[in-house]
């Protein structure tokens, strides 16, 4: 089928009207539209919606992406470009253009030069647990809410780090590694049972808690730094400090976001107050931690090994080489025993990958049916219940807006002659977004409408829903 392009003015602010007849919904929607319907006897069905504009929403798919996710989306009516690989920005500039969302996962950066060649992009699909790939501010100043999926992985990234305990109290990977090198070197020096060891946790969330019960049930006692109180699970204790937590822990894990106040979080002067022959392990971000720093506590035995599944720099396809030319002290690192170094595989199992396609595919398409921001990690969080089949000349108005006086005002007058039947409004930062469902618009109206909302002075983006 031959693309037919949304009306959008070649200068900001941006007007699309679009629309998809939404099919399924999580189990939250489910629940919250189940007890809708029984408030008003369970005969009200859904209206099904028709784009306004007879244009298939084009998704662009990159990092290879579950099939799950595809096949959601293409039985949403879109039609899906699909990548195993990441892009390049040039790349992006040349492609993004032509599509409406994109989804991808870690390696592909969505840039401020990206977001401003997006003249097409309603939202960003971000399958994993990080966003800071995606320049949040710009894409939210553009009217584009950035999805992400928080705990999908949580369990897979859990049971890794619970192998790297392991393996790095036995010294696995190196005696491995002799073995195959035709070595038989069988000794317990420096090998060590993980029961009765104190695991240290940075960052208690979603991660942090199921390492926290997986490492207590193998007998391991648990303590956790994080930068809010909150209730531990099982045994484990919160600690005052960093530094508290670094000198009591046999193994310290990194479960954090990279944010500007994490960058090089851990460095020489923490490194330092690890406990002598103490194990560090990093499947967070690859910047939160200081690698020549850690190499270089490490080579002076201070450190009795590590594992990292994150870098400051990844290539950005299988097969490329990780060397001094993608971070320039990759070969000192590799050089080290007892360290064990992993190609971010963290949440790479089928059971996170099938769930993060599903939870971020079905957040993408809330958006693009309904209007529906809950789980934007750069947007205000806004929904309003379905639209009714027996509310046949009803349109929902999706309008992003600065966050300024005046707005709500000047588009209560504009739609001051219909009656507007339910309405919610928030805002986050310099950006607010409205929804408003209106009954008994014709078919003229609608051009109409669209047309006034979008030249208020404050617009981003106005979308109708019908």
């Amino acid at each position: 089928m031959s693309p037919h392009p949304i009306p959008i003015p070649s200068n900001s602010p941006r007007v699309v009207a679009t629309s998809v007849s939404p099919t399924s919904q999580t189990l939250h929607d489910r629940l919250r539209h189940r007890d809708s319907l029984s408030a008003i006897g369970a005969i009200r069905q859904p209206k099904v919606l028709h784009p306004i504009d007879n244009e298939d929403l084009k998704l662009l798919l990159l990092e290879n992406i579950s099939q799950e996710a595809v096949l959601y989306f293409q039985a949403q009516g879109f039609q899906v470009d699909h990548y195993s690989k990441a892009f390049s920005e040039q790349e992006l500039l040349e492609k993004i253009p032509h599509y409406h969302a994109i989804g991808i996962r870690s390696k592909t950066k969505i840039t401020k030069r990206v977001i401003k060649a997006a003249a097409k992009l309603l939202v960003i699909g971000c399958f994993c647990i990080g966003t800071n790939q995606v320049d949040l501010v710009t894409a939210a100043k553009a009217g584009i809410p950035v999805f992400n999926s928080p705990f999908s992985n949580s369990r897979s990234v859990a049971e890794l780090v619970v192998s790297e305990i392991i393996a790095l109290s036995r010294q696995l990977f190196q005696r491995s590694h002799e073995m195959r090198d035709g070595i038989w070197n069988k000794q317990s020096k420096g090998c060590w049972e993980v029961r009765g060891k104190t695991l240290g946790i940075v960052g208690y969330g979603h991660i942090g808690a199921q390492l926290s019960v997986l490492s207590e049930a193998l007998g391991m006692r648990v303590i956790f730094y994080d930068v809010i109180n909150i209730m531990p699970l099982g045994s484990a204790r919160q600690v005052d400090t960093l530094s508290t937590l670094l000198a009591e822990a046999d193994f310290v894990s990194i479960h954090i976001p990279e944010l500007p106040e994490t960058i090089n979080m851990i460095s020489q002067q923490e490194l330092q107050q690890m406990k002598e022959g103490s194990y560090l392990i990093n499947n967070a971000r690859g910047r939160v931690v200081d690698i020549p720093a850690l190499i270089d506590a490490l080579k002076s035995k201070h450190l009795a090994g590590a594992a990292l599944d994150v870098y400051p720099v990844e290539p950005g396809s299988n097969g490329a080489s990780f060397d001094d030319q993608v971070n320039p002290w990759a070969t000192a690192l590799r050089d080290i025993p007892n360290v064990i170094l992993t190609p971010h595989i963290g949440g790479s199992t089928e059971e996170a990958q099938r769930m993060i396609g599903e939870e971020v595919s079905q957040a993408l398409t809330r958006y693009l049916n309904y209007g529906s921001t809950v789980g934007a990690v750069n947007f205000p969080e806004v929904d309003l219940r379905p639209i009714t089949a027996e509310q046949g000349n009803n349109v929902r108005v999706c309008h992003v807006h600065n966050n300024q006086p005046g707005v709500l005002r000047q588009v209560n007058d504009i739609l001051s002659p219909y009656n507007v039947e339910k309405q919610y409004s928030d805002s986050k930062g310099d950006v607010a977004y409205l929804l408003a469902d209106i009954a008994d618009v014709s078919p003229t109206d609608i051009n109409k409408l669209r047309e006034m909302i979008s030249h208020t002075s404050a617009n981003i983006l106005t979308r109708l829903l019908a």
